[in-house]
């Protein structure tokens, strides 16, 4: 009887201790693309990586896109988390080929198991093809490889792309909306961001720095624009970050000056929110 009772609370302890260690592993390991979309996956042969790319987006559209990508050893299936990525965007349009802004990841390290990077879609699939080319070097085996991926890219109803010939230099430069957008936005105080490059050639989309923005929002349909706006100033790559008042719901236009110094640059830009 006693080695009995001692068996059933042997048991029962192991039950609660498998239990304890599977709750402390869930708490511990969070899944890192809960909330993603997995746009597609293949493999860098040479690398011997799985490469998976993932997105906020359940579709692709013309404009800024943050893409991240896992890589998982293609044998034993664990996580790589120490790799060199390098990007390359194309678009075949038959007669031509141009590539468009990047960022690559901004370290060799995994945030979270994932490499964040991103990609400036500066048109839609209709005038040609799309695909990404994914160079990897595995750090873990010291080995490179590359995987080709075909994209679609769609053009939203309010565009997140804009483009003009500068007044001050004639040169191209390219404006995306990051931030706010239909599904972010909110009455009061809405962060905004914008990525602004400047076409240097087919194949080079550099980040530009040398603008400056006034940001100055209105309701078309109403007839009025709203205060407290802060004019988006550059941070880094490119990215110019303020603030716009959104003081209440409907179709807001912000519209967006551009100068250089004192030269203008454009002052015909504009980006449609709806919220």
């Amino acid at each position: 009887m006693k080695k009995s009772v001692c068996l059933l609370v042997t048991v029962f302890v192991l039950c609660i201790l498998a239990f304890l260690v599977s709750c402390t592993k869930d708490k511990t390991e969070p899944n890192p693309t809960e909330g993603l979309t997995k746009l597609s996956e293949g493999y860098a042969i040479g690398a011997a990586a799985k490469v998976e790319v993932y997105t906020k987006e359940t579709s692709l559209i013309t404009g800024y896109t943050k893409f991240y990508i896992a890589l998982y050893d293609s044998v034993s299936g664990k996580r790589i988390d120490d790799a060199h990525i390098q990007l390359n965007p194309m678009m075949d349009m038959g007669m031509m080929q141009h590539s468009a802004p990047f960022e690559n990841p901004a370290s060799t390290e995994a945030v979270n198991h994932l490499f964040p990077c991103s990609v400036t879609f500066i048109m839609s699939s209709m005038g040609g093809t799309w695909t990404l080319d994914i160079d990897v070097h595995n750090h873990v085996n010291d080995k490179e490889g590359s995987i080709t991926l075909p994209l679609t890219i769609a053009e939203p109803t309010a565009s997140r792309q804009k483009s003009f010939t500068a007044v001050h230099n004639g040169a191209k430069y390219f404006i995306s909306l990051i931030s706010p957008t239909a599904s972010t936005s909110k009455v009061g105080i809405n962060d905004m961001e914008i990525a602004i490059y400047k076409k240097a050639s087919m194949m080079s989309w550099p980040a530009d720095s040398s603008l400056s923005v006034v940001l100055t929002p209105e309701m078309p349909t109403m007839g009025h624009g709203s205060p407290n706006n802060v004019n988006p100033v550059h941070t880094g790559n490119g990215h110019y970050k303020g603030k716009v008042n959104f003081t209440m719901t409907g179709l807001w236009r912000l519209n967006l000056d551009f100068m250089s110094g004192t030269a203008v640059a454009d002052t015909t830009q504009f980006f449609d929110v709806t919220f």
